[in-house]
Order: structure tokens, then C-alpha cells, then sequence
């Protein structure tokens, strides 16, 4: 392993370029996560109420009284069980300046390795669940021409299921953004009354579809190598869109452990850090009809 950057070297604040986010954020905090209930470590168990429909009214007699709704739990098994630690040698920590501070180094893993990571598994999960209900991605070849005539086809898909319009979100790869930016059916208006004022052509929302900031490439494949840290499969599919309601999807964590320990005769003499997480992310299954992906296939 490479030698720790000494502080004459480098300056004390660390300079991460471009730190990944959850650029799934609205998903890892869908109002679902409210309503399961854990089991155990590992199992959760989401209700679902069903209630019969109304029926004709009768004036002159009173009906049959029964209990006309139905509340079940579903278990769902959290299969997702992650790890990571380190050793930091209070030296290192001394030499650096404190660069090489917990602080510091747990920033970085999650900015670079455990959030990336976690976006992946959203996305590849999800699109998983998708397909397993018998449902397959829209394979056209997206243009500046044809770009809006998917997702309007989405759209109307979503409407036909009776999925709420309000709280979509379309999550789109950087070249995806950039088609819809130049889609052929989107009018801009463009005031120049304000000469100071930087030119300003994102498109932030379609209807009432909110469009994120677009989420990297490497970030939208269909399947991942998580053996360690997060890498593309070889046989993975592009991602190119991803249509969402926020409400088909839950995403349990379920931190059992994360602690620091002081250097020890046991450590060594070394700063010891250690978490570990049970977290998984499950696309419901009656609510199915509330997302959709178009896809290219992988060479």
C-alpha cells in the first residue's frame, strides 16, 4: 500500500474532486420507510389493507354485517449485509496534520465508496425486482426526436395504472439530460433583459415530473459486482431512464453496529473503526406499475 501524504506535501483540507451523492436521495427517504416494521435483524413485514366495494342499499331490511376489510403483513428478508473497517495508526494521524484524521478518511469512504455504492445497489435492485414481475424495459434507441414520445408513453402507462402524477421523478443519465434539453417538442423562452445573467437551459421538471441532477452512467447499470466496494457486471445493461414514484419503493437500513475504538493492546496501538449494516431496498409488489426504465443492451 502506498505511504500516507505527509502535511509538507499537501495541504491539511483534503481536496476530493467531485464527491459522489445519493443521487437517489427522494428514493432513500420515501414515506414507506415509516411504515414497515422489523422483525428481527433481518426481516421486515410491510401491511397492506384491502377492503371490499360497495354494494346496492336495501331500505327496508338491514344487511348481512361482516368485516369487509383485510390488513395483512408481508415479510420481506433484508439480504443486504455490508461491512467495512479500518486501523489507523495514531502516527499517521500526527505526521499528517490530521489528514489522515477518522474524520477525514470515514468522509471520504462514504462520499466515494459506501454512497456510490448504495446508489448502485438502489438501481440494480429495483430494476431486479422489475423484471422478476414479468416486466420488461423499453429498448428504444433514444434521439433529440424521440426522447419525449417515451416518456410520454411512460406517462400515460402510469396514468392507466392509476399512479399518482404528482411525486414522479425521472432519473436520466447525463447524455439522456442533454437529449431532453434538445428535444425537438421542448420550447424555451430565453430572457435577455438581463445581460449579467449566465444563460440558464437546464430542464428541471417535465409536467409535474421532476428531472434530478442526471446520475453518471457508471451509477445506471442493471447489475453490479459488490464483492468489494461496486463495479459494473460485464454483462450489465445501460440504464438510460428511470421513471419513479417514490411511494413503489422502500428502502430499510438497519445499522446494528458502528463504533470507534481508542488504540488497544488488542488493536496494536491503532485507532480501530468498524460498522456494519443490514439494509436492503425492495420495489413493492402492488405497486409495480410505478416505474419504468428504458434501457440499451449491453455489446
Amino acid at each position: 500500500m502506498a505511504a500516507l501524504n505527509y502535511a509538507k506535501e499537501y495541504q491539511q483540507a483534503l481536496e476530493q474532486e467531485f464527491p459522489y451523492v445519493l443521487y437517489f436521495g427522494a428514493l432513500f427517504a420515501t414515506p414507506n420507510n415509516g411504515r414497515y416494521r422489523w422483525v428481527n435483524s433481518n426481516v421486515i413485514e410491510i401491511p397492506t389493507i384491502t377492503t371490499t366495494g360497495r354494494v346496492d342499499g336495501d331500505r327496508d331490511t338491514i344487511g348481512q354485517k361482516k368485516r369487509n376489510y383485510n390488513n395483512s403483513w408481508t415479510p420481506l428478508q433484508v439480504t443486504n449485509h455490508r461491512t467495512w473497517s479500518t486501523l489507523v495508526h495514531p502516527r499517521d494521524i500526527q505526521e499528517t496534520n490530521q489528514v489522515a484524521s477518522i474524520a477525514n478518511i470515514t468522509r471520504v469512504f462514504n462520499e466515494e465508496q459506501k454512497f456510490p455504492e448504495m446508489n448502485c445497489y438502489l438501481i440494480s435492485k429495483l430494476y431486479a425486482d422489475y423484471t422478476a414481475k414479468s416486466k420488461t424495459a423499453d429498448q428504444t434507441v433514444l434521439t433529440t426526436d424521440n426522447v419525449l414520445d417515451v416518456f410520454d408513453k411512460m406517462m400515460t402507462a402510469m396514468d392507466n395504472a392509476r399512479v399518482p402524477r404528482a411525486g414522479r421523478i425521472l432519473y436520466v443519465t447525463p447524455d439522456v439530460r442533454t437529449l431532453i434539453t434538445n428535444a425537438k417538442a421542448i420550447v424555451k423562452t430565453i430572457d435577455v433583459s438581463k445581460r449579467s445573467e449566465a444563460l440558464k437551459r437546464a430542464i428541471t421538471s417535465i409536467d409535474e415530473v421532476e428531472i434530478p441532477d442526471s446520475v453518471p452512467t457508471d451509477m445506471m447499470k442493471t447489475a453490479y459486482d459488490f464483492t468489494e466496494g461496486w463495479e459494473p457486471d460485464s454483462t450489465a445493461d445501460q440504464i438510460n431512464m428511470c421513471l419513479v414514484h417514490p411511494l413503489a419503493v422502500i428502502t430499510p437500513t438497519n445499522y446494528e453496529f458502528a463504533q470507534l475504538d481508542p488504540p488497544s493492546a488488542g488493536s496494536e496501538g491503532k485507532w480501530e473503526y468498524f460498522e456494519e449494516s443490514f439494509e436492503d431496498v425492495f420495489l413493492l409488489p402492488n405497486k409495480v406499475n410505478a416505474i419504468a426504465f428504458n434501457i440499451t443492451k449491453h455489446a
